[in-house]
């Protein structure tokens, strides 16, 4: 018996050595939390794993596309960025990369984010809707119109970008000639009003949205082909650009969505750098982690539990099943 307590005690001693070396490895990792609640989720969800997986002790930081990226690249802190969408610092951060500085991870939205215009499904399979101009061959089915003999298109707000795009983009397809008003919806709450009432209701919906978001996770949306193809000329010259005299039907570019970290954090992280680089969900997860989240007033750490707990299915295959079991017995 004496000689089973000294083996397990030695088994303790060498695991908590083990831990400990892992800790001293890994290091302060600081890790930004971005402003929205799929990256600030995805931030909190980081950090368990990390610290409870890998022994790294993180510190997370407030975190946005533009600022965050910045001080990455000039200071080479935070360490990392769970979900930067990449299109908006194309440029300087494939610098960053072949200099060697910034490394690109894993493709944390697998899907990419996802822009577009949508229709609730219910509507999409009752009424065989697949496509853009099928829907704008039916304005009686889009109430919401201030005119209640026009169907209605659902903008963004005014500010937003996606608001002169989807403007151009409906002047391209002559919306108001086939009987639709484009509506203004004021505010982020204005645009998730008129498509939580439209499902209150049960009525048709058209409008502008995009993905990972609670929205999405909530409603079940069906999004529109737009049967035309994303030409970065036309996009750049006229799509994005207010009143652009002579629109043309366009598609949005993928939003590529990758986690971007420093050389410091990839040369000390050791075998955690295997988890950064596999790390993705689709945005089917996201937008139910977020849905979750919204509905019960949740902050990101919340949703990184939630999510933890609720889809072990999605998050053990980043890790080895070791880590996988550290992770569970801290939840």
């Amino acid at each position: 018996m004496k000689t089973v307590f000294a083996t397990l005690a030695a088994t303790a001693l060498c695991l908590g050595a083990s831990s400990a070396m892992a800790a001293e490895e890994c290091g302060t990792v600081t890790v930004a939390e971005m402003n929205w609640a799929s990256a600030g989720a995805m931030a909190h969800i980081d950090k368990i794993i990390l610290e409870e997986g890998y022994g790294c002790k993180v510190e997370l930081v407030t975190g946005d596309t533009m600022p965050t990226f910045t001080s990455m690249n000039e200071k080479a802190e935070p360490d990392m960025a769970p979900e930067l969408w990449v299109n908006a610092v194309r440029e300087p951060l494939d610098k960053a990369v072949a200099d060697g500085s910034l490394l690109i991870g894993g493709e944390v939205l697998a899907d990419g984010g996802v822009e577009g215009w949508w229709v609730p499904t219910y509507l999409a399979k009752e009424h065989n809707i697949k496509t853009v101009e099928e829907a704008l061959s039916h304005p009686e089915l889009f109430p919401g119109a201030e005119d209640e003999s026009k169907g209605a298109l659902f903008n963004c707000p005014s500010g937003w970008a996606c608001q002169i795009i989807t403007a151009n983009m409906a002047r391209a397809r002559d919306v108001e000639e086939k009987g639709f008003e484009v509506v203004d919806t004021g505010s982020a709450a204005g645009l998730d009003g008129s498509i939580a009432r439209a499902f209150e209701r049960k009525e048709g919906w058209l409008g502008y949205y995009w993905a990972p978001t609670a929205i999405l996770g909530k409603y079940e949306m069906t999004k529109l082909d737009r049967e035309a193809e994303y030409e970065k000329t036309a996009w750049d010259t006229c799509i994005v650009v207010a009143n652009c005299p002579d629109p043309k039907p366009a598609d949005w570019p993928r939003s590529d969505v990758f986690t971007v970290v420093t050389k410091s954090f990839a040369d000390k992280a050791g075998i955690a750098m295997d988890y950064v680089k596999v790390r993705s969900w689709h945005n089917e997860t996201a937008n139910k982690v977020l849905a979750w989240m919204t509905d019960n007033q949740a902050t990101n750490e919340d949703g990184a539990y939630y999510f933890l707990e609720n889809f072990e299915d999605v998050w053990t295959k980043w890790v080895t099943p070791e880590v996988a079991e550290k992770v569970k017995a801290a939840l």
